[in-house]
This record gives structure tokens, sequence and C-alpha cells, in this order.
């Protein structure tokens, strides 16, 4: 293992905290290989033998890696970690396995109980925040079934975006669903859809509450179905009701970059 310096060592180890460190060391309370230990200086703790006031420091184990999942989660299944009032929550989908060591384990964003689809679950918090602050331009798509199609003034009222009491409620597109997505769709997610909707792609950048349900209410189409498909280049796909796999590193990559740099504050 490459050298580090002998206070991160320390406090990596649970001993005292860095600063805490430095103090020991300074005291003379520490030694390394026999001697006493030197204010900054850099060790192998797989290798150097280390110990305060006589007693050997064992390396602090090495870092679990980070758990990346995504999970389709049905309808009727709560985002939250935990929830007295719900019957499931998504934690519940995840299989014994597929858990990190640590047990900590959060849902990335949040669908409502009556929406379903894509949701990511991690363990990381700084990725978490990368996906999810709107600065890193991170697309949802959805999939939203309604009764009727829209008609021409209605679909040019959304796409020119819904005034709700945070803002201008705009879409990053809005395009009809083709017959060959609706019908992969409607083998994914249970119950099955009737055959009567019609079935719209909607792209958000924003992540207002609800928002979609909200702007096509306020032009008289409510939302029967609303399912995301997307998470940046994360697809559904094929994954099942109820399903949850692994993310492969390169989805890992890709969504922690997110696709604009963070504006300065």
């Amino acid at each position: 293992m490459p050298a580090e310096r002998l206070q991160k060592v320390l406090a990596a180890a649970g001993v005292a905290s860095r600063r805490g460190a430095d103090a020991l060391i300074a005291a003379g309370r520490v030694t390394v290989d026999g001697r006493p230990a030197v204010p900054g200086e850099r060790v192998d703790p797989d290798n150097a033998r280390i110990q305060v006031d006589g007693r050997r420091v064992a390396a602090a184990p090495p870092a679990a890696m980070p758990t990346y999942l995504a999970a389709h989660k049905p309808l009727g299944v709560t985002s939250t970690v935990r929830d007295r009032h719900a019957a499931r929550t998504v934690i519940d989908l995840v299989p014994a396995a597929m858990r990190p060591a640590s047990g900590r384990l959060f849902p990335v964003g949040r669908l409502d109980q009556d929406s379903e689809g894509l949701l990511l679950l991690t363990d990381d918090g700084a990725w978490a925040e990368r996906v999810l602050h709107p600065r890193y331009g991170v697309e949802r798509e959805y999939a939203v079934a309604v009764d009727r199609p829209l008609d021409g003034p209605r679909l040019a009222e959304v796409q020119r975006g819904i005034p709700l009491d945070e803002g201008l409620a705009t879409l990053a597109g809005l395009r009809a669903a083709t017959r060959t997505e609706s019908a992969a769709l409607g083998r994914a997610i249970e119950p099955p859809p009737p055959a009567a909707l019609t079935w719209y792609r909607v792209t958000l950048r924003q992540g207002w509450k609800r928002q979609v349900r909200r702007m096509f209410a306020a032009v008289d189409v409510p939302v029967r179905r609303l399912v995301r498909v997307r998470i940046g280049t994360v697809r559904l796909a094929d994954l099942r009701a109820g399903d949850v796999r692994a993310l492969r590193p390169d989805e890992v990559r890709r969504l922690g970059r997110g696709v604009a740099e963070p504006r300065q504050s």
C-alpha cells in the first residue's frame, strides 16, 4: 500500500481525529517500528508497526466499494427509506445480497406512491448529489399515459410552459410514444395498462413536486400512469416491476459526471 500521513492512518483506525493524532505524535506517545514518530511523517499502514502508548494500532480495513443500484419501483411502493405507514418501501425490493454491509442505502430522489419506474439507490452521498442537483443537468424521461391525445391548443400550452406556484414549469421534451416503446413498457409494468390509453414521452430537467401531473392537469388532461423510463443515460429498459440490478461502472461514471459543469454561486 502507498505510504500515507501518520495522522491520517491513526484517524482511519479510530484512534483520534487528525488534529488529535497530531497532538499524540507531538506528545511523543506514538511510535513507528519502535522509534518515536515524527510529525508529518508518512508510513505504510500495512507493514509499519504503529503503537500508541505502547499498544499496537491495527490498520483500518479497506473502505467498502459504494453500492449503485437501479430499481423498478411498482405502484404503491414508497420511495423512502422508512415509512411506518407504508406496507412496503423501495428498500424492501433490494435483495439482502445486494445491500451494502453498512446497511446504509437510500433512494436518489423519489417517485410518488402512485408513480412507478426507474429509481436509483446508493450509499454514496456525493454521487447522489451530482445526479440530483439541477445544475448538473441530468435529464429524467417519463412515459405519460392519458385518456385521450392532447389536441393542438393543449399541446401548445404544455410546450410553452405552465405557471405553477414555483414559477414557470417547462419540459425539455414532449413527443408521442412509439408503438414499440408503448408495447415494451406495457410488458414491464404492473398492472398492465389498458390498451385505450395514449402514451407520451416527457423529458424534464426541472424537478418540482408532481410537476408532470400538475402540468397536464392544468390543461384538463389527467395523467393515468406515470412511469420514469430514464435517468441520464440509464434506462428502465426490460427491468420488470419490483426488479433491482446493479449499475454498470460506465453508467455510474456517466451519471456522476452529469452533463454540465456546476454554475458558480
